[in-house]
């Protein structure tokens, strides 16, 4: 089964393009994707560690800096 993507292509390719990659092969993209994706389920998983030990329910913006950070 398919892993499911939570990012769009054409917003990547549109990024990568404005900083000067105008042609970027599909893989590339595609592995960008994944990429992204697995940081922004670890850094989600911190952020609610952080949530859940300051008794709270909610994830916040702090809570998500503090887990970039590396707490």
């Amino acid at each position: 089964m398919a892993k499911k993507r939570y990012f769009a292509w054409s917003p990547l390719r549109a990024l990568m393009a404005s900083v000067g990659a105008k042609i970027v092969a599909r893989d590339a993209v595609g592995f960008l994707i994944d990429w992204l994706q697995e940081k922004a389920i670890d850094l989600t998983q911190r952020a609610l560690i952080l949530a859940r030990h300051a008794k709270r329910k909610k994830v916040t913006k702090g809570d998500i800096g503090l887990s970039i950070k590396g707490y």
